[in-house]
């Protein structure tokens, strides 16, 4: 994800999630609302305003809301178009406790990269029965950062959990230091049209895959399985095709030159969210991965997938507060409690646009949104077009479940937007 230059720099160092405060309702919506179609933008309507609007007035602003019903249809939908395919949940979407615990209900597996992340997964299976607990850690959790700090292989090895490495070094230290992990080799892919690519900083070479996969059963390790990432938000759903493609063929010839079998292909994220109608559909894609699944691969691979912009993506607005105004230029300037270093921080490091939009009704004009703090790169758009505001009015943003607010900030002071549950 990108970076700036000067006071933004305090995002990478900042970078965390705030879910200190969990403000929880099981509320449900006075007028029934309208299913939005698969995963795609939801339009807000009259009762959906209503609410969000009650919710503000309840709790101040800025309000991270996380509808959990959306939630479980985002899940229910991802196992319905692609029913072999394990979903993985990658946590660091958005690790809120409550998102975690809702997927957790729901039967979803999770996709970590960090111990911390592992432990929020972890806080759900502490009282199970030890061999009961082991056998989940084995069959729900895959640690998907290929590289890792040798204090958290040294914490990991008790769990025995599937890790991924895509280098030499990696595996000298998962030698020394997590003997009893499962490894899951990842490749490197092409990552053409995704939003945010991940290829230039994970992947082994394709051409080197083979030799790495035979060198780790050399050491004593055990090669469980191949992964890839298309990148995020990939609209390029030929990147899945020549991925798909290329990992069969490093399949066959591993499990050939090593005498092992490899059963585990980890087909990563990716997974379009409808953040415009432009967006070609979740369910075209899984069409076309059914397919190839069926082409290329034997009928008892196991097939894992990490979807997480999917699984949150649409499922949580932010509601925010008009906190200044000005005329800038002959064009409206509106400052709110939010901005590019909270919850808006997904249009910098995610390459994403969440348009603000407005409870009041009117004539619009092109205006320009600021956030609170005192850097003027703390601008959310020069062109959202809203009817004339005044201070104490509310604005809102859809679609912004995803790498938002987990990369949340108090840079100058301003906390991260207070969450609040709806149909828990």
């Amino acid at each position: 994800m990108s970076n700036s230059l000067g006071e933004f720099d305090i995002i990478k160092i900042a970078k965390r999630d705030f879910d200190t405060q969990q403000f929880k309702m099981d509320e449900e919506p006075k007028k029934e609302q309208k299913k939005a179609k698969g995963n795609g933008v939801p339009h807000i309507d009259e009762a959906s305003r209503e609410l969000m609007q009650r919710l503000a007035q309840e709790h101040g602003t800025p309000i991270f809301v996380i509808d959990h019903e959306k939630i479980r249809q985002n899940y229910r939908e991802f196992k319905e178009h692609l029913p072999s395919v394990q979903a993985y949940y990658a946590v660091k979407a958005n690790s809120n406790l409550e998102i975690v615990k809702t997927l957790f209900d729901m039967g979803s597996s999770f996709d970590v990269a960090s111990m911390p992340e592992f432990m929020v997964v972890h806080e759900y299976i502490k009282d199970m029965p030890d061999k009961e607990r082991q056998d989940w850690i084995w069959d729900k959790i895959i640690y998907a950062n290929t590289i890792k700090p040798i204090e958290t292989l040294q914490s990991l090895d008790r769990y025995k959990p599937l890790v991924t490495f895509d280098n030499i070094e990696e595996l000298k230290k998962i030698r020394q230091y997590a003997p009893n992990a499962g490894l899951v080799l990842r490749i490197r892919v092409p990552n053409t049209g995704s939003m945010a690519e991940l290829s230039s900083k994970f992947g082994a070479d394709p051409g080197e895959a083979v030799d790495l996969i035979v060198e780790a059963f050399n050491m004593g390790l055990v090669v469980e399985g191949l992964s890839f990432h298309v990148g995020s938000q990939c609209t390029n759903f030929e990147n899945y095709v020549q991925a798909l493609q290329l990992s069969a063929n490093i399949i066959r010839e591993a499990e050939s030159r090593a005498a092992q079998r490899i059963k585990i292909l980890d087909i990563g994220g990716g997974f379009p969210v409808k953040y415009n109608p432009e967006v070609k559909s979740y369910r075209t894609l899984a069409r076309k991965l059914g397919s190839e699944f069926k082409r290329l691969f034997p009928k008892d691979m196991e097939i894992l997938a990490e979807p997480g912009r999917f699984m949150v993506a649409n499922a949580c607005t932010v509601v925010a507060e008009v906190i200044g105004k000005a005329v800038r230029d002959g064009k409206p300037c509106y400052y709110i409690n939010d901005g590019v270093y909270h919850t808006y921080s997904g249009q910098v490091f995610d390459h994403c646009n969440y348009p603000v939009k407005a409870f009041k009704e009117g004539e619009t004009r092109i205006s320009a949104v600021f956030g609170p703090t005192c850097d003027a790169f703390d601008t959310i758009t020069l062109s959202a077009e809203l009817p004339h505001l005044e201070i104490g009015d509310l604005v809102y943003s859809e679609n912004i479940g995803a790498y938002s607010h987990a990369s949340s900030t108090y840079f100058n002071g301003f906390p991260p937007a207070k969450i609040v549950h709806i149909n828990r």
